[in-house]
């Protein structure tokens, strides 16, 4: 994985697009012609092996990049058959003249009928970054024809179907096995829906000079494991543990002991110095046998837990608080503290229902929490992940991880950032709560919020990846302890 690399909407691709052809002498074929031999590379590269290969065309300029993809199998000896949609005739002029040139020079061009013939691979040029809406009864059929064969699918910047700009799939797309972008990566492509089906992702830049970039702002940043070394330095050798910092964990009620422990545990392997828990007096006893580190303390009032928020840097706040009378005594008072906060699971409900003005916040919902609090739907959230992120750190002004496939940081100011991290052997119970306690850990270590928040998310989504690693399913979250430790110092 690498560092970190910029995500552009469809507006931004589009005037990329404009000034690399300027670049070219106004000549949009050329860089079609760019486009289409960086595919045929990369087919070489992956399916060396394939002989029979179909391009699905489209009308625009994404389906004159096959004709010119298809055009290079042809001569190297594959056999290769263009298929289209009647009303999917080359419309654009350079579209029209790739598709030429492939007729010319004897290639096949047949209407789709019902079923694809047999292929070693198919290439997907059917609509690229310029569909956001629902194909139409024709173009969906043609696309469950393309996932009802067998061979693999190769996608040209876009898998058809995807809105390149949400990551949503509004009706029936394309499901890709690779996805070459060209010129620049699509925000869209690395969140929600669209992880589905676009399979590994590649870019290529078509060899356009750097100056094209410059004043064309990315809307996101991706992050990779690369990034992660710019915010874990090594710790200076005469440090103590009050440098690293101290981390209050609050919650814990009847019957979820569990969430507030792994939380600590999770703030002790990212590296904060004192790790205290605020708990119901059940659970003291089994986090300390299980974590003897964190130093645990039995709160039932509000006069319980006064004593300790003082000597916190940074709280941590939500997992297993539940939102009963001794959940809310807690969340008020913590809140009035005035300190450095993490919210989670319900201080995230009981936000909603009791809202507070908030200083120095990290939000950390999945995306029903994200509903909440925006008075929305889940639907709605994930039909544009990262407008959703946005509005919650406006609306809050604070820090947000909206979590999920593709995790969104969003901030008030800051260019958001996308994780290419993170796996579906995620999605189980406790593993927000060691996220919680991670980026905590890092705040109170002295990171800014939205690098702790972008630091602890992106350490998370590494560990479960790399544990993982045995497979997915039964991951659970404090298997990523150790692994949290190992790349935490990297």
């Amino acid at each position: 994985m690498s560092g970190s690399f910029p995500l552009y909407d469809t507006h931004a691709a589009r005037e990329l697009d404009a000034r690399a052809t300027a670049r070219l002498g106004g000549d949009s074929h050329a860089l079609m012609l760019r486009a289409g031999q960086a595919a045929w590379r990369q087919l070489l590269a992956e399916w060396p092996q394939a002989q029979r290969i179909v391009v699905v065309c489209g009308p625009g300029n994404n389906g004159g990049d096959g004709y010119v993809l298809a055009q290079l199998a042809r001569r190297s000896g594959r056999t290769v058959l263009v298929a289209h949609l009647d009303e999917h005739a080359p419309r654009t002029p350079s579209s029209q003249r790739a598709c030429t040139d492939y007729i010319a020079a004897g290639g096949r061009v047949e209407l789709f009928d019902i079923v694809l013939p047999a292929a070693d691979l198919v290439v997907d040029a059917l609509f690229g970054i310029g569909l956001s809406r629902a194909p139409e009864a024709g173009s969906a059929r043609l696309i469950e024809a393309i996932n009802a064969q067998s061979a693999p699918v190769f996608s040209l910047d876009v898998p058809s179907g995807v809105d390149a700009d949400r990551g949503q799939v509004p009706g029936v797309a394309v499901l890709a096995s690779r996805t070459l972008q060209f010129i620049a990566e699509h925000v869209g492509l690395r969140t929600g829906d669209a992880l589905e089906y676009t399979g590994a992702c590649a870019l290529d830049e078509l060899d356009v000079p750097d100056d094209i970039f410059t004043d064309v702002a990315p809307v996101a940043t991706g992050l990779g494991q690369g990034a992660l070394a710019r915010w874990l330095l090594p710790r200076r050798r005469n440090t103590h543990k009050g440098e690293s910092g101290r981390v209050l964990c609050i919650g814990g009620d009847q019957g979820s002991g569990g969430a507030i422990a792994l939380c600590a545990e999770a703030a002790l392997r990212a590296g904060a110095g004192l790790v205290r828990v605020a708990t119901r007096e059940r659970h003291v006893g089994p986090i300390l046998a299980r974590r003897p580190e964190a130093m645990v303390r039995a709160v039932e009032s509000g006069e319980d837990l006064a004593p300790l928020l003082p000597q916190a840097d940074v709280i941590a706040l939500g997992p297993g608080l539940g939102q009963g009378e001794w959940g809310m005594g807690l969340f008020e008072l913590a809140l009035r503290a005035g300190k450095p906060c993490v919210l989670d699971a319900d201080a995230l409900n009981l936000l909603v229902a009791h809202p507070h003005e908030l200083h120095d916040a990290i939000l950390t919902p999945h995306p029903g929490e994200a509903a909440r609090l925006l008075g929305a739907d889940t639907r709605e959230i994930q039909r544009d992940r990262l407008a959703a992120a946005r509005a919650l750190a406006k609306r809050h002004g604070s820090v947000v991880v909206l979590k999920g496939a593709g995790t969104i940081i969003a901030a008030p100011r800051e260019t958001p950032c996308v994780l290419d991290a993170g796996n579906p052997g995620m999605a189980v119970g406790g593993m927000g709560d060691v996220l919680t306690g991670i980026i905590a850990a890092l705040r109170a270590q002295g990171l800014p919020a939205f690098d702790a928040a972008r630091a602890g998310a992106l350490l998370h989504s590494l560990a479960a990846d790399a544990t993982a690693a045995d497979g997915e399913r039964g991951l659970l979250p404090s298997d990523l302890m150790p692994i949290v430790r190992s790349l935490a110092n990297p």
